[in-house]
């Protein structure tokens, strides 16, 4: 495995939930971890404080993903403060449950303006930099893009296309840029409302408990880490539920 000691780390959606994890394992093992923020800038302040305390060299950036102008002024933000940029995670993402036949358009758009022209943009406008750092791209795909859930058709459609744009741009982008995905199953973040749901599925998982959110820490992390000739792979991290 690689060290990412001294490396400069992106993380879009970095300042909770999943994004938040993955992005104190990168900082743990040593990097400068960037994160970007839409909406939630009190919690990018806190993140940036534990990601301080970690030794990283860290910084909170607003971005709406959606948006070109919005990317690229991000980009130009770290290069201008780093000098270079060497990991993204694309973690940026919306997830909702709607019945098929109630789905609107606009519903429909916004998840795929999110879950897949995000990490386009993002990796798109970070391919100059990444490709002089021989670096990596980190897609948070899901096991929704695995497997078909009936009440997620918009979510579980992006998902599965961001599978695929994790495919394609490791051929687009080799032999400079490796590009993997992380799909996580199901995690149990705490939240109450999810309690019961929880209690189910991990009855229905072969390894008998729902996922945590350093069980998909590591798996960013290690990616990060791994040897430069892994590329294309999407990596279920989901204790065997999508095979059971």
């Amino acid at each position: 495995m690689n060290s990412i000691q001294g490396k400069v780390a992106l993380v879009t959606g970095g300042a909770r939930r999943l994004g938040q994890a993955s992005a104190l394992a990168l900082a743990k093992a040593g990097a400068d971890v960037v994160i970007t923020y839409r909406e939630s800038a009190t919690d990018a302040r806190r993140t940036v404080e534990k990601l301080k305390a970690l030794g990283s060299k860290a910084l909170a950036l607003p971005c709406d993903v959606t948006s070109e102008v919005s990317v690229r002024s991000m980009i130009r933000a770290i290069i201008d403060q780093y000098g270079h940029l060497d990991i993204l995670v694309n973690n940026a993402a919306n997830y909702e449950a709607v019945a098929f036949d109630r789905i609107t358009l606009a519903q429909w758009d916004a998840i795929f303006a999110t879950n897949v022209r995000g990490p386009f943009l993002v990796s798109r406008e970070a391919r100059k930099a990444l490709s002089k750092s021989q670096g990596k791209i980190i897609n948070m795909g899901s096991l929704g893009g695995l497997r078909p859930w009936a009440d997620h058709a918009h979510y579980c459609s992006s998902k599965a296309a961001l599978h695929m744009l994790t495919r394609v741009m490791a051929k687009a982008l080799a032999p400079k840029i490796a590009v993997n995905a992380v799909a996580p199953g199901m995690i149990n973040l705490g939240e109450k409302a999810a309690e019961d749901f929880m209690r189910r599925m991990a009855r229905k998982t072969p390894m008998l408990r729902n996922g945590k959110a350093s069980d998909i820490a590591d798996a960013v992390l290690f990616f990060a880490q791994a040897p430069h000739f892994i590329t294309g792979q999407i990596l279920a991290v989901d204790g065997g539920l999508e095979w059971s």
